[in-house]
């Protein structure tokens, strides 16, 4: 063991061999018992969604491994026999309607985070955040009656994939707002410092500088809020109208399905196997969610900011 000199006295101090006490049993097994509960907490909320995925994998893969799947539509569709029909009509739709969604919700949202981020002192900000608060506690059922009472019923514009994609747009915004928000605060401020000091307005600044360097996280709120809507089945129930047994490109007149619509009208059938066909169609949606995911995840990690 080292020895110290005492400064006081100018004898030897033995010094001490740890600058921290050891740690108590009783804080060692209270240690231990939050893990085996954080652990158990997590094993019970897996065990759903395991079996939830078993199920649709196991009933549906039938449906995915056959190539007419992914391009047929539905117009000779046979519910007593398998492999008569596709969803290519449904995976159209859904990609249409959310695609409308996104073009639309995407820079009204981003316009809105970067409000609320840079110019903190604006007027609109307080109201602004508190309706985008309101908009992220509405169902999907209530925007999806607020577009068929005010555009399909008020101004008489008719049930249409663009009026399921308005009634998106209204779940979009504020996932994608909060997102963006949040990543543009993780901004450092010196970047914004560095780029006054040059004398560039703060416009540019935001334009160039700030958002390029959320523009990473940004993209993962926006892929997120698309895989959310492209499941929502009240918007395409209520609105989409009659569903088109074919691949519908028009979004503003005549019926166009979507994969929710298709598993619904499967289910309501009912007939011999008509299960292949709203398994398949689940198990279509979970893998385009996947995939969208992954781009989220693959564009996030190339468009980070570099480090050297």
């Amino acid at each position: 063991m080292s020895v110290q000199t005492d400064t006081a006295s100018g004898g030897p101090v033995k010094a001490s061999g740890s600058a921290f006490r050891d740690i108590s049993l009783r804080r060692k097994l209270s240690n231990n018992l939050a893990w085996v509960i954080f652990g158990v907490c997590f094993v019970v909320a897996l065990i759903p969604l395991v079996w939830l995925l078993e199920t649709v994998i196991s009933k549906g893969v039938g449906a995915i491994t056959d190539p007419h799947w992914w391009f047929g539509d539905a117009y000779a569709i046979d519910t007593t026999s398998d492999y008569s029909a596709g969803v290519a009509h449904a995976i159209v739709g859904s990609v249409i309607q959310a695609g409308i969604a996104t073009i639309i919700s995407v820079p009204i949202a981003v316009i809105t985070a970067v409000l609320l981020v840079e110019y903190p002192t604006n007027r609109l900000v307080k109201p602004v955040s508190f309706m985008i608060d309101i908009l992220a506690g509405v169902p999907s059922i209530v925007a999806t009656l607020f577009i068929f009472t005010v555009f399909v019923i008020g101004l008489g514009l008719g049930q249409s994939a663009f009026m399921v994609s308005l009634a998106l747009i209204l779940m979009m915004v504020p996932i994608v707002t909060r997102s963006s928000e949040e990543m543009l605060k993780l901004v450092p401020d010196e970047l914004r410092e560095a780029s006054y000091a040059l004398g560039i307005p703060k416009w540019k600044t935001v334009l160039r500088i700030v958002i390029p360097t959320a523009l990473s996280g940004m993209l993962s709120g926006i892929f997120l809020a698309i895989a959310r809507v492209m499941g929502e089945t009240a918007p395409v129930l209520i609105l989409a109208g009659p569903a088109s047994s074919r691949v519908q490109t028009n979004p503003f007149s005549g019926g166009m399905e979507s994969l929710p619509l298709f598993i619904k009208d499967m289910w309501a059938s009912a007939q011999g196997a008509s299960s292949f066909y709203y398994w398949g169609a689940a198990l279509t949606l979970i893998i385009i969610i996947a995939v969208l995911n992954l781009i989220a995840a693959l564009l996030a990690r190339y468009l980070a900011p570099k480090t050297k």
